[in-house]
């Protein structure tokens, strides 16, 4: 096949989403092709975070949401899938009945992974085979309902930590101040360990802000670029920026907020700049089943050429030599390892000795390989 099909689903707290894409493992480059990105606004923090659960309502939306998103796999073909639920789902009480429910109706595993889990997995997308090994950079992932921050330096992830600051809390005053006393304790102690060169943006939110600074492609967003942004977007409704900056609801009520925390870190750690690679926990999802399968077909060469070797050696192993001395013809089943030689008996070790030494007799040994088999050589 030419190329193969996986699929990631993100339950978060303020959209849901599916990606699907398409890998060319015979390419030398493994090119990633998207097939099919969905992004529905069902705001699952809304509940969460205020009433501690997942209404009814809310549920069954989710439900009928994966049964689609079950349908829409099984016709693109995927050869394997990884649905994970992000914050909302996490501190919701009734989550695990929700999960059950979804799982008896549509077959879809959906895993609730915890902060630390997230921030890995959007590591994972390889956005940072292109950064500098020689700086330091710190990946902020803002969500609905949870922070992701991860330390990178050398070229590899350091360290990662999840905080409950996220834009539907913060819409619903759902932070507690504890957090806040948290993140910035741990920032400081990264600025005092690490000389950071820049913050690397993930998520909806500083994509869109991005954009609407007008930032060129493989070009940085200036710290100072996005505070004069976030104070022009302050100033309007979220109706206002709707109409004006084309918007959706779920993006225009909460892009301020998430503004406000990118800005926040990039000034407790130095940051001059920003990074926005188009990245995300779905992406992330997509290349690490790629890995994952890609690891599986290894392993399956590796036990096939095995089986094939010991194939081979068991079909070496047999072999008929005649020894033909007078009119006395005598077959003797011999082997060139040292434990088939074991397997002769002392007679015909005698018959053999016995016509070695008869060297002033005609002798003729001719080997035969029982049973004949060609050996195909050629790479499947």
């Amino acid at each position: 096949m030419d190329s193969i099909k996986f699929a990631a689903i993100d339950i978060g707290s303020n959209a849901v989403r599916l990606l699907i894409m398409s890998v060319s493992p015979y390419d030398p480059n493994e090119t990633y092709s998207k097939i099919l990105m969905i992004r529905f606004p069902l705001r699952l923090g809304q509940e969460s975070f205020v009433s501690g659960k997942i209404t009814d309502e809310k549920a069954k939306q989710l439900l009928r949401l994966m049964k689609a998103f079950k349908h829409l796999i099984k016709a693109s073909d995927v050869v394997q899938y990884r649905a994970c639920a992000t914050s909302a789902m996490r501190e919701a009480k009734n989550s695990k009945d929700i999960v059950k429910e979804i799982m008896k109706e549509t077959g879809l595993e959906i895993e609730i992974i915890d902060g630390q889990e997230e921030a890995r997995i959007i590591y994972e997308s390889h956005f940072a085979d292109n950064l500098n090994k020689d700086l330091n950079y710190i990946l902020v992932d803002v969500g609905g309902g949870s922070t992701e921050i991860s330390l990178i330096a050398n070229g590899a992830l350091i360290q990662s930590q999840s905080y409950d600051i996220g834009t539907v809390r913060l819409l619903n005053n759902k932070v507690r101040d504890e957090e806040y006393e948290k993140l910035y304790a741990d920032l400081s102690e990264l600025k005092e360990e690490y000389a950071i060169n820049d913050i690397i943006g993930s998520g909806g939110n500083i994509i869109k802000l991005n954009t609407l600074a007008h930032v060129r492609k493989d070009r940085k967003l200036s710290l100072s670029a996005l505070e004069t942004l976030n104070e022009t977007l302050k100033i309007y409704s979220v109706d206002e920026l709707i109409e004006l900056y084309k918007l959706k609801p779920d993006r225009a009520d909460v892009i301020t907020h998430a503004a406000e925390i990118y800005i926040d870190v990039a000034k407790k750690v130095g940051a001059k700049s920003f990074i926005v690679p188009k990245i995300g926990l779905i992406d992330g999802i997509v290349h690490l089943l790629y890995m994952d399968w890609k690891e599986k077909q290894i392993l399956k060469a590796i036990a096939k050429d095995k089986k094939k070797k010991k194939e081979k050696k068991s079909i070496d192993d047999e072999i008929i030599v005649e020894v033909v001395f007078d009119d006395e013809t005598t077959e003797i089943i011999s082997n060139e390892t040292p434990e088939s030689k074991e397997n002769l008996n002392s007679n015909d070790k005698k018959k053999i000795e016995k016509g070695k030494n008869k060297k002033k007799e005609k002798a003729v040994v001719s080997e035969k390989i029982i049973p004949e088999a060609n050996i195909d050589n050629d790479e499947n």
